[in-house]
């Protein structure tokens, strides 16, 4: 069974940097993209970045030049280094997964986390 754990998620100052991990298990062939989605109280989820097993990364425009989405293919991690934290960047945040990048631009991801709490206060 596939399952993707999130950490690192917490409380920290507007302009403020936090770091958060996923970890994929139970998977045997790796993951051909990995990325983040978050969601914040009233919104619906969003795609925050995500990176190829060729370290291809995209951002969406209101992340981009804050955070940085990095991974290791080998170990099926990702990380997203998330600095000049805003209020608006309040959201649970998801670790996301797709075999095929093809199916991750179609329909999006086949696997979700269970969701890190990343609050920044003002």
């Amino acid at each position: 069974q596939v399952q993707l754990v999130e950490s690192g998620g917490g409380l920290v100052q507007a302009g403020g940097s936090l770091r958060i991990s996923c970890a994929a298990s139970g998977i045997i062939v790796g993951f051909n993209t990995m990325g983040w989605y978050r969601q914040a109280p009233g919104k619906e989820r969003e795609w925050v970045a995500d990176i190829s097993r060729a370290d291809s990364t995209r951002y969406s425009e209101v992340v981009k030049g804050r955070f940085t989405i990095s991974g290791d293919g080998a170990k099926n991690t990702v990380y997203l280094q998330m600095d000049s934290l805003k209020p608006d960047d309040t959201a649970v945040y998801y670790c996301a997964a797709a075999l095929l990048r093809s199916a991750w631009d179609r329909k999006g991801p086949d696997y979700w986390g269970q969701g890190t709490q990343v609050t920044v206060s003002s």
